[in-house]
């Protein structure tokens, strides 16, 4: 979140301190008490859907609790983030791959086997990033 500070546009955390007193409450001391009405305004006018409180010395910002729709879009951003994360391992192996074709002087058969070892090593991988999107959407789902 950038301020506007003196005229200038500054970030938040260069003229505040943010702390968080409990899972649900970000509290925001600036090092300059002149300046709380222009970082309220900045955090209203962000697109983070928290509405500060002031209480003359710092803002108090709750944070609601995930609503179910929230969660469906956690949930499919963290589907999209390892469908993304499966590409690039697949890239890696296609690379990797065509590094070991370019190699001279070795027999076909060791080729082979170089490339299968690439294939079983990108599998086990993509496994782990299935497992773990499966994990962390059951995380998200838990109420």
């Amino acid at each position: 979140i950038e301020v506007s500070y003196y005229g200038s546009m500054t970030p938040l955390n260069t003229i505040a301190n943010a702390s968080t007193p409990d899972s649900q409450t970000i509290v925001i001391k600036p090092f300059d008490i002149s300046v709380i009405a222009e970082i309220e305004k900045a955090i209203m006018s962000s697109d983070l859907g928290l509405t500060p409180s002031n209480d003359g010395n710092s803002i108090r910002l709750s944070i609601p609790p995930l609503t179910a729709e929230r969660r469906k879009e956690f949930v499919k951003l963290v589907s999209k983030l390892g469908e993304e994360g499966k590409v690039a391992l697949r890239n890696v192996r296609r690379d990797a791959i065509k590094s070991v074709g370019k190699l001279e002087g070795i027999p076909e058969d060791e080729l082979r086997s170089l490339e299968d070892g690439i294939d079983k090593l990108t599998s086990n991988f993509v496994k782990q990033v299935d497992e773990l999107v499966s994990q962390k959407e059951k995380e998200i789902t838990k109420v």
